[in-house]
């Protein structure tokens, strides 16, 4: 078996729930097993561990990790505790799934690279997007080259976080900027779609959330990608609308519109014989925290099935351009994100 522990049952439950979806697809000796749970509020664990019948649960993370008979483990605790987590996890010789955003400062992203690249276990980072069936279906259709040569792509996180903050969760920590948190999600996919941006210009405002947050609750980017595709990120944590990330990719020869939400995407393609313009309505699975299908590239990552996708310096190097955007919003000027190498 490949014994596989969660730690975090907010968004962890998620997670607990795509391991068993998982290893009721796999038969043989390394299937993977829902093997223990952890949460540091001893109600929520009991009745997690009782819905998924799980038996081994821990109020203490580190009880957990130290169970020799423990592989892995799926880290989707508060952001600011991935790394310690991390790098105790990687110590006691256990394979690693993070949550996304890996780490909110650089201090940290350095750190759990640096534990990841000195440990001979994987370490994942969990960028959910990546597994997103609206996302992975356009990735696909541009590098088969539906729509031409890539020249704009743009994505949104809207996301209202007004409940968040009244119930004083972890996401209102003054340290944990929403272009961080919750924006690194459009910046990835992004990265993931075109490369890395190599400039980025930013602007922030802070209107409606100036009394509970720290920094701006809006942001809106506009990135330099290579092979001259140019960009945007809209992000904002205090809009009035329901969730979406909405995203738009043109080409030389069409366009696709699609989100993480909704039953379909669009696809506008360039008759190039006629010159009219073909729409198409392509059926996609809503899924936007596909966390099995995260779990199993995980999975088929620690058994040699398939490459490493997001490794600790991917993870690093999106909240590297997210870091830039605040930069340039908070000074006003254009700046290169820092990468990790």
């Amino acid at each position: 078996m490949f014994s596989v522990g969660v730690i975090g049952l907010g968004m962890g439950k998620g997670h607990a729930k795509g391991v068993q979806r998982i290893a009721d697809k796999i038969e043989g000796f390394t299937k993977p097993e829902l093997y223990a749970l952890c949460d540091i509020d001893a109600e929520k664990l009991r009745a997690v561990g009782e819905e998924l019948q799980v038996s081994r649960l821990y109020t203490d993370y580190r009880d957990m990790i130290a169970d020799p008979e423990l592989d892995a483990v799926i880290i989707a605790s508060p952001d600011q505790d991935h790394r310690r987590m991390a790098e105790e996890a990687l110590a006691k010789g256990k394979h690693v799934l993070c949550e996304k955003p890996l780490a909110l400062t650089r201090e940290d992203l350095k750190a759990i690279v640096e534990a990841a690249r000195c440990s001979d276990k994987t370490f994942m980072v969990g960028q959910i997007c990546r597994f997103t069936p609206g996302f992975y279906m356009a990735k696909e259709l541009i590098e088969e080259g539906a729509i031409g040569e890539l020249t704009y792509v743009e994505s949104e996180y809207a996301h209202d976080y007004t409940k968040i903050y009244e119930a004083g969760t972890w996401r209102s920590d003054p340290k944990r900027n929403g272009l961080v948190g919750g924006g690194c999600h459009a910046v990835d996919l992004l990265r993931w779609i075109a490369g890395d941006p190599d400039e980025v210009m930013a602007y922030g405002t802070h209107k409606t959330f100036r009394d509970v947050t720290p920094y701006d609750d809006t942001h809106i980017a506009i990135l330099r990608f290579p092979n001259g595709v140019i960009g945007k990120v809209f992000c904002s944590i205090s809009c009035r609308r329901p969730y979406t990330m909405r995203s738009v990719f043109y080409g030389t020869k069409g366009t696709i519109i699609t989100d993480n939400t909704s039953p379909s995407m669009q696809l506008f393609t360039l008759d190039e014989a006629t010159g009219k313009l073909n729409e198409k309505v392509i059926p996609i699975d809503i899924n936007s925290h596909n966390a099995a299908g995260e779990f199993e590239a995980f999975y088929e990552a620690v058994q040699g099935l398939r490459p490493l996708e997001t490794p600790a310096i991917e993870g690093a190097n999106t909240i590297a351009v997210c870091h830039a955007i605040v930069e340039s919003a908070d000074t006003g000027r254009p700046v290169a994100p820092n990468y990790f190498v």
